[in-house]
């Protein structure tokens, strides 16, 4: 009865499950020269020609050497682009929050939707309790 090589022992599982890990590892750090490759914006097409051939066709190789040579430029720009979200945030977070009417806005609005009869009585008199709130 022939048993596949891989259930032989827990040896040769821990084996295969490390080499499985360094592909995964691998085809993260690939992946990420990639992206990083096309996110560049300071790089000319012929340029991200040269590096997307080396990255495909000798993947291990190449990454390793766009790691060596652009490395901390990923990292810089990897920062500016997370300063730049945080900053955009900030400002939707100071739109959003400087959007909100004053209480006497808020039943001057109401008042006004009250007299041209778009809401009763009762709900005009809701509106006002919650923007006195």
């Amino acid at each position: 009865m022939a048993v596949d090589a891989i259930t032989n022992d827990f040896g040769e599982v821990l084996l295969w499950s490390f080499w499985f890990f360094i592909w995964i590892a691998a085809l993260m750090v690939w992946f990420r020269c990639l992206w990083d490759l096309f996110g560049d914006r300071s790089l000319s097409g012929w340029a991200k020609a040269g590096w997307a051939i080396l990255l495909i066709l000798v993947p291990w190789l190449g990454a390793l050497i766009y790691l060596i040579a652009r490395g901390r430029s990923m990292n810089e720009r990897q920062r500016t682009a997370a300063a730049q979200m945080k900053a955009e945030q900030e400002k939707y977070i100071q739109e959003v929050a400087s959007t909100s009417k004053s209480p006497t806005d808020e039943i001057a609005s109401a008042k006004e939707l009250l007299d041209s009869g778009t809401i009763s009585q009762e709900e005009y008199e809701s509106l006002k309790a919650k923007a006195l709130a």
